[in-house]
Parts: C-alpha cells; sequence; structure tokens
C-alpha cells in the first residue's frame, strides 16, 4: 500500500522555492524562487527548470556590498541586489520559460514582474503579500493581469516541511 501523507506538487515546489531563499547571504530578507515546466512543456510536465535567491550578481562579492535596508541611496542593498525571480529567470540561461510557472515566498515587485511577462512565464504561485498594498506591488498586480500572467496565492495543506541528513544518509 502506498504512503498517503506525502506532499503535493504545490508544497514540493514552494518548498524548493522556500529551500532556495536559504542561499541568501541577505540578513534581514531571503526570497526564492522555483521554475517549473507546465503542461505543453517540451521539458515535461512538472520538471524544474530554474531556481534563484535574493543575493549580489555573478563576480560581486557580498564582503564588498552593503546589505543596509537604510541610507544613502548606493550605500544600501537596494540598487545592487537581483531579486529571486529575475535570478531564477537569468538562472534559465536562455531556456524557454514559454507556459511556465513560477513559485515565490514573496509576491513579485513590479521590476521582476516585468521580467515575468517578459519571459513568457504564465502563472504565479506565492505564498505571502505582505507588501500588497505599495505602489510597487499594485504595479506588478495591474501589469500581470494585463498581460494574462495567473495569480494565485498559495495555501499549504501541511505547515512544515523537515529536511533530516541523518535520515536521508546512507552508510
Amino acid at each position: 500500500m502506498k504512503r498517503s501523507d506525502y506532499i503535493s506538487w504545490d508544497e514540493y515546489f514552494m518548498g524548493v522555492s522556500l529551500l532556495a531563499a536559504q542561499r541568501s547571504k541577505d540578513p534581514n530578507t531571503q526570497v526564492g524562487a522555483c521554475i517549473v515546466s507546465g503542461e505543453d512543456s517540451a521539458y515535461g510536465k512538472n520538471v524544474i527548470i530554474s531556481t534563484g535567491y535574493n543575493g549580489f550578481p555573478c563576480g560581486c562579492s557580498d564582503d564588498e556590498y552593503p546589505w543596509d535596508r537604510e541610507g544613502e541611496p548606493n550605500k544600501t542593498k537596494y540598487p545592487y541586489v537581483v531579486h529571486a525571480e529575475l535570478n531564477a529567470i537569468l538562472n534559465a540561461h536562455g531556456k524557454s520559460l514559454i507556459g511556465t510557472r513560477i513559485y515565490v515566498a514573496l509576491f513579485p515587485c513590479n521590476e521582476c514582474a516585468k521580467a515575468i511577462i517578459q519571459s513568457g512565464i504564465k502563472e504565479v504561485i506565492y505564498l505571502n503579500d505582505k507588501y500588497s498594498n505599495t505602489d510597487a506591488t499594485l504595479a506588478s498586480k495591474r501589469m500581470l493581469e494585463s498581460a494574462g500572467v495567473k495569480l494565485r496565492r498559495f495555501y499549504p495543506e501541511c505547515k512544515k516541511i523537515v529536511l533530516d541528513f541523518e535520515k536521508g544518509s546512507i552508510d
């Protein structure tokens, strides 16, 4: 008899997104993204195409750039950090993202929304919308909806997924 307590595809991909976020060195906000193939994909259905997390571009040392949230514009992290969604799109290295979906913990900003639309991603599945009333998020929603990108808030059935390296190790 097969297990019945396995996680859903949505829980799996959101879990991968949250795991990717753990790679972020940002001391305040860690966001991850996971791009997954769609129904009619050449890659097959439910295949992870790319992941990303918020951090500095390759070659820009996270020891030499600021992580501050406040201060003079060029002395904060904001002009330098690449968001998780854009990193996932760029990490696909030119693979077609047409018809894919992206899983993110935090609803995408307006800049990431532009990249999502231009790359052909057709669905955004998000866990949190804590900036829902900001101008950037309102602009993001307007653009995504105008472009026909489906927006879906994810409500997990299981509240926690535990990774146990000891249980998974093979002696």
